[in-house]
């Protein structure tokens, strides 16, 4: 199963919603709204019972995706974080362990929105391995986010379930 998790001010409706949802068709796209557990607790109904998770979030989606592979770390087969806002996994009020879950990130140069270098820090801290590409980018990864690799990231998983 795939799913994106959108931002804090975003939406599944968003640019990089509606891109999934054209080169994805099969991607699970939910809306999210109001705090962080009424979003965790969406994201866990949402992904009750399901094994063999690849989930993409941006931003604060970012820190929801690493936080339910913390609490489900056997159910999630790879996490792609954009912009990740995982510098609030240690004030998030939620459980944190390192993961060994496969780990791509990807975090604009020019960001102003979620620190560069917290980011590093937190990857380092968190995940084991973690694949992290700097881009010359924003926040949003507007000019680099259709470059990525999207088919080796959501597709090639498969081939491993």
């Amino acid at each position: 199963m795939k799913l994106f998790i959108h931002g804090l001010e975003s939406s599944n409706q968003g640019k990089k919603a509606v891109y999934f949802k054209e080169h994805f068709p099969d991607m699970v796209i939910p809306n999210f709204t109001g705090d962080l557990p009424e979003r965790m607790d969406k994201l866990k109904r949402i992904l009750e019972g399901k094994t063999g998770i690849i989930m993409a979030g941006s931003s604060y989606g970012g820190l929801m995706a690493s936080l339910f592979a913390m609490e489900y770390p056997t159910r999630v087969q790879r996490l792609i974080l954009l912009a990740p806002a995982i510098n609030f996994i240690e004030t998030s009020g939620y459980r944190t362990k390192k993961l060994t879950v496969p780990t791509w990130v990807f975090h604009g140069i020019k960001d102003d929105v979620i620190p560069l270098r917290a980011v590093e820090e937190a990857s380092d801290k968190y995940f084991t391995n973690p694949v992290f590409s700097l881009v010359d980018d924003d926040h949003f990864l507007s000019r680099t986010f259709d470059t990525i690799d999207w088919p080796m990231l959501l597709l090639e998983g498969d081939k491993n379930t």
